[in-house]
């Protein structure tokens, strides 16, 4: 994901862009439906073309898995990207993760368009093009936010990344590779053969 460029020309809704630092949840809802991803991180806009058919992949394949585990379980709720996210005490800051889910106890912050609320896992994968924007910028925002379980795939890479919330920062629970198998804390159970989920 690239961040927009200050000196960028990029218009809606007859208005001209804020610059850089000073866009809102209120000027990013005025951007178009273009099939562009849009997020704002710290008052900047954040924009990324669709996904390459891998990255797409890894995100369908995890879900699925995730889903088939709800399902049985019916411990919560998952989400799949496009989908706004309001991150407490962030709401000019509107992220969309690729694969969150949201506790049963918890459905109160899912609203009618949009989460507002720290998910209780959040799935990220990691686009070759600026992989920075998950391994240090979302993390540090997640981490700020409360998110209490953050996973970082990486389709090339070939590995998953599992990170626990403790006492305001994360904690690596290790590197997973193929062969292994990748378990989350937060949703007791869960757990996939990262073979499974990243096509070889």
């Amino acid at each position: 994901m690239r961040r927009a460029r200050e000196s960028a020309t990029v218009t809606y809704a007859t208005q001209s862009a804020p610059a850089q630092g000073k866009w809102t949840y209120d000027d990013y809802a005025l951007l178009p439906d273009d099939g562009i991803r849009y997020e704002v991180i710290r008052g900047e806009l954040y924009m990324s073309a669709a996904p390459c058919p891998l990255h797409q992949r890894v995100i369908t394949r995890l879900a699925f898995f995730l889903e088939g585990f709800l399902e049985e379980s019916a411990l919560g709720t998952a989400y799949v990207a496009p989908i706004d996210v309001i991150l407490p005490g962030k709401l000019g800051d509107p992220v969309q993760p690729d694969i969150l889910f949201v506790r049963q106890e918890r459905m109160a912050i899912v609203g009618e368009t949009r989460i507002e609320g720290a998910p209780d896992l959040v799935i990220e994968v990691l686009s070759p093009s600026n992989p920075a924007h998950d391994r240090s910028l979302k993390y540090e925002l997640y981490a700020e936010a409360g998110v209490p379980e953050y996973w970082i795939i990486d389709p090339h890479g070939q590995t998953a990344e599992i990170h626990l919330l403790r006492e305001g920062t994360y904690e690596s629970l290790g590197l997973r590779n193929r062969g292994e198998t990748a378990r989350s804390e937060v949703l007791d159970g869960f757990a996939v053969p990262v073979e499974e989920i990243i096509p070889a």
